[in-house]
């Protein structure tokens, strides 16, 4: 009986070890896993630094742990030919990952034929309008309008030339701006770092149909959520830098006008510029003229009820200016009738007339 307790405890130990020793050998294949993942980034950034520009596209390693050379026959597998054959019809170089940006002020008579030309043109060409913004103006004038859009479209980059040229066909660019954002290498990290995690996602599936406890299996588990976390993460950024890099953004800014801006390729002398000034001077003069007519017309309710506002207060400050001056006139009046029957009553007593015009003042004369 001893000896059966003794050779019990003996297998029970070898397995406690056994576990003891699934758990190390998973802890240290999880620390290579990370350690791959960061000589990787610290290969490329080497490489990227002391090759150049050139040299960092075509041959050069981007990472141990994909096991590829980035621009070999190997990486370049039939996914990316579709995406290098775009590139090259486009004149970008092969392998480079972009983000175009295009920007454009647009003038137009027509506006309402521009905006239905622009959405079937982006339609065609199998873009998307991502936002728009339309004003159409809230001026009583019909004359001067204030019509404006703002559209930010995305276009396939193989057919961005065709989308420009149709713009500038359909209306007046009197802008442009364009930025090209090159982003290889961070969408070479990202990819480097997605096969990692995928690589470590397949090692901690397969230690997970091989454990025995539930300890081990919580850690396996606990793991393999996070490296699932960091991974749909990766991905998901990957496909927004897929979407910005296939899709350019084209911001268009298009405003109504009712005279197109010349494009001059010389400057003009300085008789053509004065005479193109009195034109224009005469142009702003009878646009102003009948700019004030339609205003005036258009607000004749307005102009009629202040008129009768003013007319009433002038007709009640003149009422009361001619009672204060009727009043004013009383007060003179008997002043006098005062004064002259006050000489009368002197007169008539012999004394000497009174010289002050006031009769307060004479009446203080007579008492002293």
């Amino acid at each position: 009986m001893k000896r059966e307790s003794r050779e019990s405890v003996n297998r029970s130990g070898k397995r406690r070890t056994a576990r003891q020793w699934a758990a190390a050998i998973l802890c240290i294949l999880t620390a290579l896993a990370y350690t791959g993942c960061g000589a990787a980034n610290k290969s490329q950034s080497m490489t990227t630094n002391t090759a150049g520009s050139g040299s960092a596209v075509g041959g050069d390693s981007y990472g141990t742990n994909s096991g590829l050379e980035y621009g070999s026959a190997e990486y370049k597998s039939e996914e990316h030919a579709p995406e290098e054959a775009a590139q090259e019809s486009t004149g970008v170089p092969a392998g480079r990952k972009l983000i175009q940006t295009v920007g454009l002020e647009v003038e137009t008579k027509e506006f309402d034929q521009m905006m239905s030309a622009l959405e079937t043109r982006v339609k065609e060409l199998g873009g998307y309008i991502e936002n728009m913004e339309t004003y159409n103006g809230s001026s009583y004038s019909g004359y001067a309008s204030s019509r404006y859009a703002n559209l930010t479209i995305r276009i396939p980059n193989e057919k961005l030339s065709a989308f420009l040229e149709t713009v500038s066909d359909v209306g007046n660019v009197v802008r442009r701006w364009e930025n090209v954002e090159d982003v290889t290498l961070s969408y070479v990290d990202m990819e480097s770092r997605r096969n990692t995690l995928r690589t470590e996602q397949d090692r901690l599936l397969k230690f997970l149909e091989k454990a025995e406890t539930i300890e081990e299996i919580i850690t396996i588990e606990q793991r393999l959520s996070e490296v699932r976390y960091q991974l749909e993460s990766m991905e998901s950024q990957l496909r927004t830098m897929d979407n910005l890099i296939d899709y350019s953004t084209v911001d268009i800014n298009i405003s109504e006008v009712k005279e197109l801006t010349e494009v001059r390729e010389e400057q003009p002398g300085p008789a053509r510029r004065i005479a193109d000034g009195f034109m224009k001077s005469l142009r702003e003069i009878g646009d102003g003229a009948m700019e004030f007519a339609i205003w005036f017309l258009t607000n004749i309710p307005y102009l009629v009820i202040w008129a009768a506002v003013i007319a009433a207060m002038v007709f009640v400050w003149m009422k009361a200016r001619k009672r204060r001056l009727r009043k004013k006139a009383a007060r003179e009046k008997e002043a006098r009738d005062r004064m002259q029957a006050l000489r009368t009553q002197e007169w008539e007593a012999g004394n000497r007339p009174v010289q002050s015009v006031c009769p307060d003042v004479a009446k203080e004369s007579q008492g002293k």
